[in-house]
Formats: C-alpha cells, structure tokens, sequence
C-alpha cells in the first residue's frame, strides 16, 4: 500500500510535525485517553489462537448445515463484516454456499418481514454480535429471529445453529448463551466496536463467507509493521498531520472516494471509524463518501463547484482482478470506437486521474492511498492504516478518539418517548 500526497500543498506541514509524533507517543504509550480501548494495537499479532481455530471449525460447520449465516449486529458489530464481505465477494454468480445477510443494523419492520420470509425456505443460522445483548437493534432482531429459528427446527436444533459473541463473563447476552448452550466467542474488552473487525465480531462471520481469515489477519500483522514506526517517513502519521492541517486550513470535510463498487461498504466502515472517534466537543472532521464515476453525476457538481472547505482520499486500487477490452464497431453509433483496444481499467484510471487534475485546480485537495488489488490482505493493512491514523488525528484535535459520548442521547430521547422504564 502506498500514499501519495502529491495533490496536497504541503508547504507548511512541519509544523504539524512535532503534534503529530506527540500525538503517536500518546497512542503508542498508551497514556491517552481511552487507553483502555487499543488492545487492537497489537492484535494482529497477540491473540487467542485457541478461539481463531474455534472460528474456523464453527464456520465449517455453518458452512456444511447453512445455505444463509443471518449476523446480527449494528455499528462496529456489522459495518466492518460488511466492508470485508462485500469487497471480496463477485458481483455476480457467487459461489459462496453460505450467504451472509444481515440484521439488526436498523430497526425497519418491513425489512424484517421479508428477511423472515425470504428464510422460510432456507437452511440458516444466528450469530448475534452484542457485548451486552441488550443493544435494541440487534436486541429486536435476535427476538425475532430467535423464535422463528426455534419454531423451524425446534428448540435443541436451533441452540447449534445460535453462535453468541458477547462480553466473556457477564451481560444479558453471555447469561443467555449460558443457559441455553450456544456456542461463544468473545468481544474483547479492550477493542471498540468500530476497531472490533480483528476479532472474533468479524471472524466468524467472515470464514463462514469463505474470506481466508489466516490472510486477513496476516494482513492486519502487515499493516502494525508498517504503521507503528515513529517517523514522518509513516504514512498513517503523516496522514494525520495532513488532515489536521488542512482541517486548520477551513477544510472541514473530508471524502473518501472510490472507482471500485466493491469498496463501497469500506467507506461506510471508515465513516464510522472517524466520525464516533473525532466527532466531539464541537471538534473533528465531517467524514463523507462518494463512488465514482457513479457520483460524478449527482455529486461531482458540488465537489467541483460547491463551497470550498473538503478535500479528498481516493483509494486507489491499482490492479482490478478482472477486466474487459473495448472492441471496435462498424458504425460507431456511440462514437466510441476510440476507446477500442483500451482496457476498461484503463479508462477508469484516467477518469479518475482527470476527476483529481479538475478537482485540485477546483482548489479540493486530493490524497491517494493506492493498493495493488482488493482481497482479505491488502484490506486488513488498509483498515490497520486507517486505525493507527485516527487514534494520531484524534489525539492531535484533542479528543478522546476511543469513546463514543454522544451515541447515548438519541438513545435517552428513543428510550423516553418509548415509554422504557426509568426514562
């Protein structure tokens, strides 16, 4: 992976220098705020290899009883599974056996009511992500879900097809999994949801999808080499000072932008990732998205023309694993047959390259990250990248990047007008 910030002034960057190796002890010592929650830090290289072997068997046998693995969850729970799931899956013609279809990542009624319906003929099973179980979107969900399993295969087979990952020792969840027997995996203590993709809340569902998890994880193992070196020379740390310059400068949007649909869902996933860390005390960078060139026509106005406080980190993915030749046509109807002969990979990239050349004359900075192609390695050294930088940037705007305050007052008003007791 690589980081290019040749579209960015960069004339005054020195003095965001000493901040941002500051802001990198603090992270690396562990001495910050929200210390408490870097246990992901080291993951990739110190962790339970009884639970990762415990993973690979659960999704094998999910894998051979399942057509559908339902994964219960909302935020961190879900968005990073997402993310891995939707990159390295084909668009079209699957051969996966086992689909993954998710839950609980919202609370819409209809969408419930045909997930159920499109299970009633399906061979499938549960696994429900919630530390404490009483989350109310997955909560709801894992109701549901849980009774209809029960009234399809009775209660002793469905306590096989339930996998709980949950809180170690305690909670309504891991109380539950107690009683009725489910197999469960762990949602560490010292991990956040949002960082929780390494561990067994991403793991379990992503071998079942068929992701190799010993190359993901070997990829997270490349990313902490890479990225915990104390020098300017690492492009996690400069991409933090970048930011907050640029953020000083009155850019106070940043887009992560893509040319692959696949990355999609990495976006939503690094949306999360920024906004619940740096989104406090009246602080932080407004993380947006766009995929082009689909936005360039609904978007991409605003982008070039609009108010000028964003900038831009494209993802650049440099070898697609696919690819198709435009072909010559006798009448050219289109007016197309100067693309003949050029690959549609090509053409993509010089979309993107006069897309960046437009857009930093339009005075939007662009930064690019550029990886050789999209499988479980080179996403896990991208999400570990992204990690390391948030917990620098975070540090640098003086924010706890580690908790999440503000998560709890829609919850209050929703618990209030609910009419839950004690609100």
């Amino acid at each position: 992976m690589k980081v290019n910030f040749s579209n960015v002034n960069l004339e005054n960057i020195d003095k965001y220098e000493e901040k941002a190796l500051a802001a990198f002890d603090t992270l690396m010592g562990r001495n910050g705020e929200g210390n408490d929650f870097l246990g992901w830090i080291d993951r990739p290289v110190d962790y339970d290899k009884d639970e990762f072997e415990r993973i690979k068997k659960a999704a094998t046998r999910i894998r051979e009883n399942s057509d559908v693995l339902v994964s219960i969850g909302i935020g961190g729970s879900y968005l990073g599974i997402k993310a891995v799931d939707v990159a390295c899956d084909s668009y079209f013609n699957s051969e996966r056996k086992t689909k993954i279809i998710y839950a609980g990542h919202q609370l819409s009624g209809e969408y419930l009511v045909e997930l159920l319906d499109y299970l009633k003929d399906k061979d499938y099973s549960l696994n429900v992500i919630s530390k404490s179980g009483t989350t109310t979107e997955p909560a709801i969900a894992f109701r549901v879900l849980k009774e209809a399993l029960e009234e399809k295969y009775g209660k002793e087979e469905a306590k096989n097809r339930i996998f709980a990952t949950t809180d170690k020792a305690k909670g309504a969840l891991k109380e539950l999994a107690n009683a009725e027997g489910y197999e469960s995996f762990i949602v560490p203590d010292d991990i956040g949801g949002r960082f929780s993709v390494i561990s067994a809340v991403g793991l379990l569902p992503l071998a079942v999808a068929g992701i190799n998890i010993d190359e993901f994880m070997a990829g997270f193992a490349d990313g902490r080499e890479k990225y915990t070196n104390k020098s300017m020379e690492n492009d996690a740390i400069k991409y933090a000072a970048v930011r907050n310059m640029l953020h000083e400068d009155g850019k106070d949007i940043e887009i992560l932008l893509n040319y692959e649909p696949k990355l999609k869902y990495v976006a939503e996933w690094w949306k999360q990732l920024y906004g619940e860390s740096e989104g406090k005390d009246g602080k932080g960078l407004f993380p947006a998205s766009v995929s082009n060139t689909t936005d360039l026509h609904s978007m991409g106005q605003m982008i070039q023309d609009g108010v000028r406080n964003i900038f831009e980190t494209v993802i650049e993915v440099e070898n697609p694993s696919k690819d198709l030749t435009i072909k010559e046509d006798e009448q050219n109807l289109d007016g197309l047959n100067f693309l003949a002969g050029k690959t549609m990979s090509y053409i993509n990239k010089q979309a993107m390259e006069g897309t960046a050349m437009a857009h930093v004359e339009g005075n939007v900075p662009n930064i690019r990250i550029k990886i050789d192609k999209i499988n479980e390695r080179n996403l896990a050294e991208l999400f570990y990248f992204f990690e390391i930088a948030v917990g620098v940037s975070g540090y640098m705007l003086g924010v706890n990047p580690f908790n999440q305050p503000g998560v709890e007052a829609y919850k209050k008003a929703m618990f209030k007008l609910l009419g839950k007791p004690g609100y």
